[in-house]
């Protein structure tokens, strides 16, 4: 089985990982943030990608977020851990703590966000963003850890890369929002057409600036918290494989294209069929 993980660069620095090698893919939507680590831990190998490319060379706008999930989809990857840092949207949410999401709003404009366009096309569900299997097991694997873990909560996803204005932050308190963060659209949302399971490690590294004692924020405060928040997410995605390797039997979200293509079979070129056969090869044949 394959697991991946996609987040900063300190999250691959794992203990106990074996036959520890790079692998870099070529996909149809272009090259990946950077190549691929694949290390063994157990009875599972985890293919870690650094969303932002190694040294942190692409804001969350230029993330190519759609060669980012196929290439773990080429890769044979099957569940997909998310690691993210996020600012709080609430008192109870302290820099440190851990939220496993349930839901987002979607506030990002630039970013291509599907697989399906030019030819053929496709309506994933997505009322609930993230595999409950995979978060259950993420919720479990950082209460283990020992993290202060929050079970649920909404993520607003913005553009970037400037942080929110006060106005812009209080309006998404006022939604009822618990974090917000710059990476997990359309990241979640192609996972999904990709028939993986995702779940996000929302690692609150800030207040945002709502709040009265923290009323901005700047870079050097989120890379303190974030050096803190590596050696802990770590420690979850850890204790996390075993519980996905007990779970047997395919990932919860290997069908869920099932009832999804509404383009006939004989409207899809064969080129097309061939280029995106990790997604849809079992449901139209290059």
């Amino acid at each position: 089985m394959r697991i991946g993980v996609i987040g900063g660069s300190g999250i691959y620095a794992m203990e106990g990982l074996e036959d520890v090698r790079e692998e870099r893919v070529s996909t149809p939507y272009g090259d990946p943030s950077d190549a691929c680590i694949i290390g063994r831990l157990g009875d599972a190998e985890l293919v870690f990608l650094p969303r932002h490319g190694r040294g942190h060379r692409f804001n969350p706008s230029e993330v190519n977020y759609r060669a980012n999930i196929f290439a773990l989809k080429q890769l044979g990857v099957e569940w997909v851990i998310s690691v993210s840092a996020v600012g709080s949207l609430k008192h109870e949410i302290v820099p440190g703590h851990i939220v496993v999401i349930d839901q987002f709003i979607d506030k990002t404009i630039y970013r291509k966000n599907t697989f399906f366009e030019n030819g053929l096309v496709a309506h994933v569900a997505f009322g609930d963003p993230v595999c409950p299997t995979l978060r259950g097991i993420l919720l479990e694997s950082a209460r283990e850890a020992g993290a202060t873990t929050h079970d649920g909560g909404t993520y607003v996803c913005m553009e970037g890369p400037a942080f929110s204005t006060k106005a812009e932050s209080n309006l998404h308190r006022s939604w009822g929002a618990s974090v917000i963060g710059m990476t997990n659209m359309p990241e979640a949302k192609l996972a999904r057409e990709a028939e993986l399971s995702y779940a996000t490690l929302a690692m609150a590294t800030d207040y945002d600036c709502w709040h009265p004692d923290h009323d901005h924020v700047t870079v050097d405060q989120v890379v303190a918290v974030l050096l803190k928040n590596a050696s802990l997410a770590r420690q979850v995605v850890a204790a996390a494989v075993p519980r996905i390797l007990a779970h047997g039997g395919p990932a919860p979200q290997s069908n869920a294209l099932a009832t999804a293509i509404l383009s006939q079979p004989s409207a899809v070129t064969a080129e097309t069929r061939r280029a995106l056969a990790p997604l849809i090869g079992k449901y139209m044949p290059a």
